[in-house]
């Protein structure tokens, strides 16, 4: 079975948006990825890392731009990184902002991806590399990394600083002078990717801290283990959701695995699709029943539910309640007539 890493779909709003300003089809461009369109307005859910990957070649294709990675993450730079950004943004000094871009990133941001510092004075040589087997765009998409890596050295360095090396890792640069004009530096050829520079700066102190330095909590919603496949198939369902009812094919494919050997897997795991999927409606049904506003019947649809009384039985079969008197046991008035 393959075991599946995911990422956050922080990229994707941008990415989108630099398609469309170019005057290419955003609908190709994730239907080629096997992704649904609402990742767009979701930076927060998790991707399978390998169709991300895919997304940024198949959009550079789209509008004939090799050094869209590169500028996606340039504009955004490390505060669209969301939580885990601002924990790099509020480290008193580069070495610890590397530190915990390190150890932060397979919790926050991205699993299967080794950040590592390595330190020879008078140079400091930060590589990138992640495990996942993706394959097409995977250059593409650690020039993206390198991009945030370089925003964030460049947020204690200055903005005009330049790194003394910025090593690609795989085949020969596509559209490399765009891309090193974008990064304002110059691009080799490298066994691993990453970023030479003098070693001294990692004494260099914050003088902008990020806003805030909040604790780092990790929840239901943070990276599953690659081989925890109960929760890859939660995540999964989870990114379904948002192009309709979720089919067990398309959950299974992504893990490169039929339906039937899908269902065997959970069977092991003492649980079946089924379950799983109802796990995770529940869950995101309850957390859009007492934090938004929308009527039951929009809500059902938004589910995946054909007919809205569906979704009333099963979310009575799930909670004991209709969604109307869970809604009335918060004590809050929400708008419109809410269904039994």
């Amino acid at each position: 079975m393959h075991e599946i890493s995911f990422t956050k779909a922080r990229t994707n709003g941008a990415i989108a948006d630099a398609v469309e300003r170019a005057g290419g089809s955003i609908q190709r461009v994730f239907a080629a990825a096997d992704l649904p369109l609402g990742l767009i307005d979701q930076p927060d859910i998790l991707v399978p890392l390998r169709d991300s990957v895919r997304l940024l070649e198949y959009a550079s294709r789209e509008i004939g731009d090799a050094a869209l990675s590169a500028r996606t993450a340039s504009e955004a730079g490390i505060p669209g990184l969301g939580v885990y950004g601002n924990h790099l943004l509020a480290a008193p000094c580069l070495e610890a902002a590397i530190t915990r871009a390190s150890w932060m990133i397979g919790s926050l941001l991205q699993s299967s991806t080794n950040l590592r510092l390595q330190v020879n004075p008078p140079w400091a040589r930060w590589t990138y590399e992640i495990s996942d087997a993706a394959d097409i765009g995977r250059q593409k998409h650690e020039i993206l990394a390198l991009s945030y890596m370089l925003d964030l050295l460049r947020r204690f360095a200055g903005a005009r600083w330049t790194p003394s090396q910025i090593e690609v890792a795989g085949a020969p640069i596509m559209g490399r002078v765009a891309v090193e004009d974008v990064l304002s530096g110059s691009l080799s050829r490298g066994e691993v990717s990453a970023i030479v520079f003098p070693s001294e700066l990692l004494e260099l102190p914050n003088i902008r801290p990020g806003p805030h330095d909040d604790p780092v909590i990790i929840d239901d919603d943070a990276m599953p283990d690659p081989r925890d496949i109960v929760k890859c198939v939660e995540h999964l369902v989870m990114l379904a959701l948002l192009d309709g009812r979720p089919r067990i094919e398309w959950v299974a494919r992504k893990m490169d695995l039929s339906g039937r050997s899908l269902q065997r897997h959970l069977t092991a795991h003492n649980t079946t699709f089924e379950c799983v999927m109802d796990r995770v409606l529940t869950r995101y049904s309850t957390r859009l029943l007492e934090y938004g506003d929308a009527p039951v019947t929009e809500l059902a649809y938004q589910l995946g539910y054909a007919d809205p009384s569906h979704f009333v039985r099963a979310f009575r079969r799930w909670t004991g309640q209709t969604p109307g008197q869970f809604r009335r046991s918060l004590g809050v008035t929400r708008r419109g007539a809410d269904a039994e």
